[in-house]
């Protein structure tokens, strides 16, 4: 079930404000990190750590394009080796190239935004080539690989699909490389590898559609880039607000106001933020992605909570003024 509300928010990613989206995941996990730890963190360090964490997002998504250029070179170094041995086989002398001559590869290799991010923020897997040597060898043991090592079709889109399956089907659920993305980073958790993940699909998809500029930027307008700093601010400060708002409309006889939880409390304070202060939203939007947010990162039964707090104060809200827009 969980997996499920997954792919239904992966699907939200990219087809249906994108950025935005993942913006709002991203501040409540923030805000929710900060509720537990305002003694020791105050504003302006959570607000760092927020865009911090957009920039290690990014990072990730720039870092696993990268994974798909260096496994290429790691294969290509051996069949190099294999050549110069000191006695080769006759597979030695001639293997099969379809892996190393991937199209995909040679783009991503030559795209001028890629390449200046990777050499701007020093992006390489090179320097752990016994993890390149792991999951490299999970891919060559796959049924995809040897599907597409077996097939006669040699093109863009049959280069693309390898990858976007091998990433579908592999690397995003891979525990060794979710451990070693773990151990580089503590923004880097399942979560940014699943949602990051999509998005390479995705870059492979454009890609192979021919698009011009394929590798998708980090925000889709400066709107967009000040959304999180914003909704996470007035969350902060609307907090005494906005929680006697949710406790105004908390049903007793379904639900202990002293029993709810953290997270369901944090998903409701950073909604009533949104519908309070960015009037361009409608309240609709805002209603559904908070209900989808409480259906993948929190109980089953938070959704119909959650959904039914957030319709009565919006009522509220918009019956005495306070709010007034579509």
């Amino acid at each position: 079930m969980r997996q499920e509300r997954r792919q239904a928010t992966f699907k939200q990613l990219l087809h249906t404000m994108i950025n935005r989206v993942l913006i709002r995941i991203k501040v409540v996990q923030m805000y929710y990190n900060y509720m537990l730890t305002r003694d020791v963190k105050s504003l302006a360090m959570a607000r760092d750590e927020l865009q911090q964490s957009f920039d290690k997002t990014y990072e990730l998504y720039n870092y696993l394009l990268k994974l798909i250029i260096d496994l290429t070179d790691l294969e290509d170094r051996y069949q190099d080796d294999a050549k110069h041995k000191f006695l080769p086989t006759h597979e030695d002398l001639n293997p099969n190239p379809k892996f190393v001559d991937n199209e995909l590869v040679e783009i991503l290799r030559n795209n001028e935004q890629l390449q200046h991010y990777i050499s701007e923020h020093n992006l390489t897997w090179r320097d752990n080539e016994l993890f390149l040597k792991l999951i490299l060898n999970k891919i060559q043991n796959s049924s995809i690989y040897h599907e597409y090592m077996e097939s006669d079709a040699s093109n863009l889109d049959s280069d693309c699909n390898l990858w976007r399956q091998l990433f579908r089907h592999i690397l995003i659920d891979d525990e060794d490389l979710l451990e070693e993305l773990e151990n580089q980073s503590v923004y880097w958790s399942c979560d940014d590898l699943d949602f990051m993940g999509q998005f390479v699909i995705k870059t492979i998809r454009r890609i192979a559609d021919g698009e011009e500029f394929p590798i998708m930027p980090q925000f889709k307008d400066d709107e967009d880039a000040e959304f999180g700093d914003q909704l996470f601010t007035a969350a902060v400060e609307q907090e005494e607000l906005n929680t006697a708002t949710i406790n105004k409309f908390i049903d007793s006889k379904h639900w202990d106001s002293d029993r709810i939880s953290l997270i369901d409390r944090v998903i409701l304070n950073v909604a009533l933020a949104e519908v309070r202060c960015f009037e361009n939203i409608p309240t609709t939007v805002t209603l559904n992605e908070y209900i989808e947010i409480a259906k993948t990162f929190s109980t089953p039964s938070s959704s119909a909570f959650v959904n039914g707090v957030l319709h009565s104060a919006i009522r509220e809200l918009k019956n005495t003024g306070v709010i007034v827009k579509p």
